[in-house]
């Protein structure tokens, strides 16, 4: 089964919305996961908008990047520059994929809103 890890910065927001998304559109398909470089607690403002769609991450963690499933995935996505230039070295036989999507933390919910949007289309293009 392949394998996707979704980074950001704290695994609070962007990261936590696109893990849900492939969750809901991949099924059983593809092993996914999201991480961040920090853990700053999955933000309640994401929940919040994924709920709008039908989708709970309100029991999903704030997760630091693990280093086994990290060497193991064949698709990594970077969420912002912060996790795209901190996160460890990506193996050359992985595929990795840059997103570069605002931060919705400390904005309205209707950023988040646009936010996730965003997000939902990326991960509705994905081609695994």
């Amino acid at each position: 089964m392949k394998k996707i890890y979704f980074l950001c910065t704290g695994n609070s927001c962007r990261s936590q919305m696109a893990e849900g998304f492939a969750k809901k559109l991949l099924k059983n398909t593809v092993q996914i996961r999201s991480a961040g470089i920090e853990q700053h607690g999955v933000n309640p403002d994401a929940i919040k908008v994924m709920a709008e769609v039908g989708i709970d991450i309100s029991d999903h963690t704030s997760d630091l990047i693990e280093m086994d499933y990290f060497n193991a995935c064949d698709l990594i996505i970077t969420l912002c520059g912060d996790a795209r230039d901190k996160c460890p070295v990506i193996p050359k036989t992985t595929q990795h994929e840059h997103w570069a999507i605002k931060d919705p933390a400390g904005h309205s919910l209707e950023e988040f809103r646009l936010v996730r949007d965003e997000i939902y289309k990326k991960v509705k293009t994905l081609d695994l």
